[in-house]
């Protein structure tokens, strides 16, 4: 997190502009419907102190680890096995496929209806949804691996675990980056739905009562914090991940 003061001094101008923007766009509409970044920011820090929104952003977060964690382990493991094996990818390309083109929506009904409005219909719903795309990206990236490479570390008899951490896991790492980056932008998107359609708690559910209740700066405070803590991960995180990452080709 050592880079996050940085990454903020760098798009701080690019943001002020974004709320410049918004206040001129909240001026002229001159509605409750439409709140300034004043109304809203101070809506945000009564929130906070209340504890309210810590509350259910907490709740959130907790929600985005665990599936962010399952998608990325179990996806990684199946991605790299269908690289490696033509009969594994056979029988389970089509899988994939289904799972890539079934909206979140269904599969978030689906588990709720089979196994009822818990904890685990919600969490397995978000990790399904995300499960695919880091399956096909990681088998894209295992098939990409440069053969010669791999021939070097066998003819230097480097151990199995040498191989994998010194020639397969650094050619592997853009991949992992990508799924990485892809899968939180999307499994916050489908915890907030998810949350809206089951769950007393998270920022989803705290949505959907502002909304009903037409309270707009509030529904947009809370959207705010969860994003500014996305922004934090992929800045502080992230970002400083991937050049570690990206150390060995320099």
């Amino acid at each position: 997190m050592t880079r996050l003061p940085a990454a903020i001094a760098e798009r701080a101008p690019s943001l002020l502009v974004l709320l410049g923007a918004w206040e001129g766009a909240a001026w002229f509409a001159h509605s409750r419907l439409f709140p300034g970044p004043g109304t809203v920011l101070a809506t945000l820090a009564d929130e906070t102190i209340n504890g309210d929104l810590l509350y259910h952003l907490g709740i959130t977060l907790a929600r985005v680890a665990v599936a962010f964690a399952l998608a990325m382990t179990i996806g990684s493991a199946i991605g790299i096995a269908m690289a490696r094996s033509r009969a594994i990818d056979a029988l389970l390309d089509s899988w994939v496929v289904l799972f890539l083109n079934l909206p979140a929506l269904v599969l978030a009904v689906l588990l709720y209806v089979w196994l009822g409005l818990t904890e685990a219909a919600a969490i397995g719903a978000v990790t399904l949804s995300k499960l695919p795309t880091v399956v096909v990206t990681l088998r894209e990236g295992a098939r990409a691996l440069d053969a010669d490479l791999a021939a070097m570390a066998k003819s230097f008899r480097l151990s199995a675990w040498r191989t994998l951490r010194h020639v397969t896991l650094p050619q592997l790492s853009p991949f992992f980056v990508i799924a990485s980056r892809t899968g939180l932008a999307l499994i916050w998107k489908i915890v907030l739905v998810v949350e809206l359609l089951g769950r007393p708690d998270g920022i989803g559910y705290a949505i959907q009562v502002f909304f009903q209740l037409f309270d707009i700066k509030r529904l947009i405070a809370y959207s705010l914090a969860f994003v500014a803590v996305v922004l934090a991960i992929e800045w502080g995180i992230l970002q400083p991940f991937e050049r570690r990452l990206a150390r060995w080709r320099r």
